[in-house]
């Protein structure tokens, strides 16, 4: 039996303890009743930023514009590495424009950039949309599992 996990849910940020091995029985918010974990990118905030960094589980944040071309033409290509990683990696989205006070917090300079976390804390930063390979294969060479 592995060590439980903690996770925020995707929904209300709420942190649940799921055991590692349940990560792929659709496991529920004890709080909201939603599923913990999304197979679609979610969406980040000011409000809501802080608790979705905390957790076991890495979180890989695409920051992004409506107005950039090259941002809307990645947006399938996170959603099928939400997919992809299901249950391994947390992917969430934020708005650059609608949380502008966040993005200066996070230095970002370019459109559209991606941002891992591990245990609260940035341990990688991508600028530039990849395709679905390289974009995962980026995230073997951080540890994760793709």
């Amino acid at each position: 039996m592995s060590e439980p996990l903690l996770i925020p849910c995707a929904h209300c940020s709420g942190l649940n303890r799921i055991p590692g091995e349940r990560l792929g029985d659709a496991p529920r918010c004890g709080r909201c009743k939603n599923p913990v974990l999304s197979d679609t990118p979610f969406e980040l905030s000011q409000a809501n930023f802080a608790a979705q960094r905390k957790g076991d589980l890495p979180l890989l944040v695409d920051v992004w514009a409506s107005w950039c071309g090259p941002c809307r033409s990645f947006a399938p290509t996170f959603e099928q590495a939400a997919r992809h990683l299901h249950g391994r990696c947390r992917l969430g989205k934020l708005d650059s424009e609608a949380h502008p006070q966040l993005s200066g917090q996070l230095g970002i300079r370019s459109i559209p950039s991606l941002i891992l976390f591990k245990g609260g804390e940035e341990v990688a930063r991508q600028s530039g949309a990849l395709p679905l390979p390289q974009l995962l294969g980026w995230l073997r060479s951080q540890g994760i599992a793709a």
